[in-house]
């Protein structure tokens, strides 16, 4: 089938915007293509709702530029930038706007996590992630934040933890936790080649470690 632009209505699953495609694209913020478009466009592999689209794009354009040395706060608003100008952009601009909203507000809670929803839909996950990745500055209180919630807690902690890797690097995450993913090394390796275009070897090898 042809594959719809971002912000249309796709032929499989019209109606599915449910979390699993923004939660399986953070590998394209890695790409040399546009990351936005490419994850937008494989969303409709499964997912045919524009905002599934759309949230998979802004968290692939996300992490796109948290590895490129951006602010998470630069990163969030230029993915707003870009939603802002395709169709059916709505959903997702207003729940990542919710999210920055609440994480300058007071200490973060469980009760401002589900404020932003359940994290079940895709535009819910991405907010609760962000706004997680915004409202703490330590990654494992983040962590916590992100599936301490009585939502679709396993995917906003995965989304949430592929946005604290991307800013931090692996050495800023427990390492108690790392320790304990299967294949680690084998997830490195196979991010060393997507990131074919680093500033330099070493830059990489230093913020994401074997």
């Amino acid at each position: 089938m042809d594959v719809p632009a971002p912000g249309a209505v796709g032929e499989i699953n019209p109606l599915s915007k449910d979390c699993g495609s923004v939660m399986r694209s953070a590998p394209f913020g890695l790409s040399v293509f546009d990351p936005f478009e490419t994850a937008a466009r494989c969303s409709y592999l499964t997912h045919g709702h524009p905002t599934a689209s759309l949230s998979a794009g802004a968290f692939a354009a996300i992490i796109h530029d948290l590895v490129r040395g951006e602010s998470l706060e630069q990163a969030v608003q230029q993915a707003l930038d870009r939603l802002n100008g395709t169709p059916a952009h709505e959903e997702t601009v207003s729940a990542l706007r919710a999210a920055v909203h609440l994480a300058a507000g007071p200490e973060p809670t469980a009760e401002a996590v589900e404020s932003l929803g359940a994290g079940w839909v895709a535009e819910e996950a991405l907010a609760i992630a962000v706004y997680c990745a915004l409202a703490e500055s330590d990654p494992r209180t983040a962590l916590l934040l992100a599936v301490n919630h009585s939502g679709d807690s396993g995917s906003t902690g995965a989304i949430c933890g592929s946005i604290l890797g991307a800013q931090h690097g692996f050495r800023f995450l427990p390492p108690e936790w790392l320790d304990t993913v299967e294949g680690r090394k084998t997830l490195v390796k196979i991010t060393y080649d997507l990131l074919t275009e680093p500033t330099s070897h070493s830059y990489w090898t230093d913020r994401y470690p074997l």
